[in-house]
């Protein structure tokens, strides 16, 4: 992976405080959001970048890796353990040990992919760097378990996508992040899903929730009403005399369990009671004498 400049990236100097960065983040992510700028290979792929950049930069631990060690910063923790370890050897063989300070040059050599140039260094196997990725799905597309490709560093990935994954969640597809050094393994994808419900419910978890309207006579009188569930129409009855804001549960007719074939959350309904508009004549007569009776 290619090295990227963070800093440059939220075009903030080194020396930037930790409400510099949270500033410039903002400001640059407004910029380049996938909302304001629809269909956009360039402005997603650079709010990608300001999003990795911040991630790091607003890490005070994470930082400090970045500015000793660069776009090698994430294997920072193996490198100083190896550098002690190295240290540790010479001191203990003493000045007529096996290691020299040139030793060390291409042990560092070997870490970073630049190998020795003697062949004097010890091979050191590093993981990859994990990659990435944000999949905007639609609310619908998650009701269900479906395959989708994915194109990650120009290689074609075919994934299954659980039914019932939620916003915000995470999965990692082992060995498709970044090419490992010295023949170490590589790297992971990480995959944040950004779930859009542009349906007619509200989801939390695995319930859903929706708002039905009911019209004043059917709640007086009772009877029945089709109402909307996320997988087709059901039939449900009115008692007689209904009160506005009742709740139903319709059990087992929410979104589906993550991972748990065949289980599903609940669907809560919640009545809207409407009252006629454009009353005719009549209408209001009987309305009128209804008054008068209660």
């Amino acid at each position: 992976m290619s090295y990227i400049d963070y800093y440059k990236i939220l075009d903030i100097s080194k020396g930037a405080t930790k409400a510099d960065i949270k500033k410039a983040y903002r400001k640059q992510a407004r910029k380049y959001h996938p909302d304001l700028n629809p269909n956009d290979k360039e402005a997603e792929k650079k709010f990608k970048e300001i999003n990795e950049a911040n991630e790091v930069l607003s890490n005070p631990e994470n930082r400090k890796k970045y500015d000793d060690h660069g776009e090698h910063w994430q294997h920072a923790d193996e490198f100083e353990k190896a550098k002690q370890k190295n240290q540790y050897q010479r001191s203990s063989q003493g000045p007529q040990g096996g290691y020299s300070e040139d030793d060390f040059s291409d042990f560092f050599g070997s870490m970073f992919g630049g190998g020795s140039p003697r062949g004097g260094g010890r091979d050191v196997k590093f993981r990859g760097q994990d990659f990435n990725a944000q999949l905007q799905l639609n609310l619908k597309d998650v009701y269900t378990e479906h395959k989708q490709t994915l194109t990650v560093n120009k290689k074609n990935i075919r994934i299954t996508i659980p039914a019932g994954v939620v916003n915000g969640q995470i999965i990692k597809i082992k060995g498709y992040g970044g090419k490992g050094i010295n023949g170490g393994p590589n790297g992971d994808l990480l995959i944040e899903f950004s779930i859009v419900n542009q349906s007619q419910f509200k989801r939390d978890g695995q319930n859903l929730y929706a708002l039905v309207n009911l019209e004043l006579y059917k709640a007086l009188l009772g009877g029945e009403i089709m109402v909307n569930t996320f997988d087709g129409k059901v039939k449900l009855k009115i008692k007689p005399e209904t009160e506005n804001g009742t709740k139903v549960k319709l059990k087992g007719k929410g979104f589906p369990k993550y991972k748990k074939e065949g289980q599903f959350g609940d669907l809560f309904i919640t009545y809207n009671i409407t009252t006629p508009k454009n009353l005719t004549a009549k209408e209001k007569e009987l309305f009128t004498e209804l008054s008068k009776l209660r």
